[in-house]
This record gives C-alpha cells, sequence and structure tokens, in this order.
C-alpha cells in the first residue's frame, strides 16, 4: 500500500480534474468541477489555469475545454500496452470477415475503454477510437466483462454506476443487470438489444489469458435494421469465437 507521505496530492486533484471532461461535457466552469470532484472552488480554480498554462486547456475567460494536447498522457498508456498490438490485426481480420465494426475494450471501474477498433461502417452517432469510454453496465464488451468478476465485485461496481437510462430498452436496476450477467455467464457471450443508444445491437465475447483469465472483451456492433438481437449469434459468434481461441494462445 503507499505511504501517504509518498502521494502528491496536488497531482491527485489535476487527475480528477482532468477526469471531468468526457464527450457528453467537453467545456465546464470552475464551479461545475469543483461539484463533479468535490474539491473547493479555489483548488479547482488553481487545478484547471495550471492545465490552462501547461497548454493542456483552453480557457475563454468562463469555460475550460481540453487541448489536443492532453492526447500525449491518453496515447502514450496506449502505445505502452501490449494488448491493443496484439489484437488488432485480429481485429481487422475479422472486421473484413464479417462485414461490421469490431472492438476491443477494458474495464475501468465503471466504464469500459476502448484499446483496438476496426470500423467498416459507423453505426453510432458518437465516434469511437482507442480511448473512448462507455458505461460498463449498459455496453456488450462491459456486461462480459462485469461478469467475468466476483458477484460481489460487480453488484458493487453497478452500485457506483450511473444507471439512467440511455433508451427506453435500458435495464436501469442493479438486480436486473445482475441477472442479465448471471445468463452471460452461463451463455458465454453477452447481448445488447439499443440499450446503449437506439437503432444499435451489439454481441460481445470475453478474450482470455492463456491461463484462462479475462482481460478484454472482443465485440461486433450492427445496425439494428439489419439483424435480430436473436440472430447475432447465429451470424457472428463463430467468427469471434475463432478469434478469442487464437487470441488465448498469444495472450499473457
Amino acid at each position: 500500500m503507499l505511504n501517504k507521505t509518498d502521494m502528491i496530492a496536488s497531482l491527485a486533484k489535476g487527475l480528477r480534474v482532468i477526469e471531468c471532461f468526457r464527450a457528453e461535457r467537453p467545456r465546464l466552469a470552475i464551479a461545475e468541477v469543483a461539484e463533479m470532484t468535490g474539491l473547493d472552488r479555489a483548488t479547482a480554480r488553481r487545478c484547471l489555469l495550471t492545465l490552462h498554462e501547461l497548454g493542456y486547456a483552453d480557457y475563454d475567460g468562463k469555460f475550460f475545454t481540453l487541448t489536443p494536447r492532453v492526447l500525449r498522457l491518453g496515447m502514450g498508456a496506449l502505445a505502452s500496452m501490449a494488448l491493443p498490438q496484439l489484437v488488432q490485426p485480429w481485429l481487422d481480420q475479422l472486421s473484413e470477415q464479417i462485414g461490421q465494426s469490431c472492438s476491443v475494450a477494458v474495464l475501468d471501474e465503471t466504464e469500459i475503454v476502448y484499446v483496438a477498433r476496426a470500423a467498416q461502417r459507423r453505426v453510432m452517432t458518437i465516434g469511437l477510437m482507442p480511448g473512448s469510454r462507455l458505461p460498463a453496465h449498459c455496453t456488450s464488451m462491459g456486461r462480459v466483462l462485469l461478469a467475468a468478476l466476483p458477484e460481489a465485485e460487480a453488484r458493487a461496481l453497478l452500485d457506483r454506476s450511473d444507471l439512467a437510462p440511455r433508451t427506453p430498452f435500458s435495464l436501469a436496476t442493479p438486480d436486473e443487470i445482475m441477472a442479465r450477467l448471471a445468463q452471460v455467464r452461463a451463455e458465454g457471450h453477452a447481448v445488447i438489444d439499443q440499450e446503449v443508444e437506439l437503432g444499435l445491437r451489439s454481441l460481445a465475447v470475453p478474450l482470455l489469458d492463456a491461463r484462462g483469465r479475462v482481460v478484454a472483451a472482443l465485440n461486433t456492433g450492427v445496425a439494428a435494421v439489419q439483424a435480430a438481437p436473436e440472430d447475432l449469434p447465429r451470424l457472428y459468434l463463430p467468427a469471434m469465437l475463432r478469434v478469442q481461441d487464437a487470441l488465448r494462445r498469444v495472450l499473457r
């Protein structure tokens, strides 16, 4: 465990401030950042102005926005990970074979983080790329990754999640989602029917390492007009399982 004297509190506060910015909230005022981080306004202001001074944020006198410079932090992390490099060729091949976009993601607390993607066509209103984040509880890859956790740990993550429905199809209570996780655990894959966004269905399977540990998830997303939810496993699961098996031999 980290010794308290070894922790740089100001760095921790600055990272909390950076994490406030998301695709759905790219512009934030000092008061908003203070509320979201639990910091007082003066501390939030100093953190934001420091980011602005270092070129990581723009400031128009009221709102702060992150600059492309901040991508150095995330892209450096992705570049140092072996997982994206290992899965990308398989992802490209799978996407070409089935004619659909495919992605790989890992779990980060209550969210999934995309680490690799091969896009055939855009089926979501938001653009997805390595580094993109979505809620774990309502995504196919998130369900697969949550199902791999001990039940108590998965339930604790759900209790910390914002379960506000994104569409009329979204499961919105921990009990409903836990029941679906049990189904995912039994079947070995997850199907999502328009819970993230209307018009989008997806299928995901876990990616395991050589010791059988779930290290990531693989999915494909299709427009709802292309296939019914019950047809996704028949159409795409065999090809995805072949990739799963191949990657199990190389993931460490």
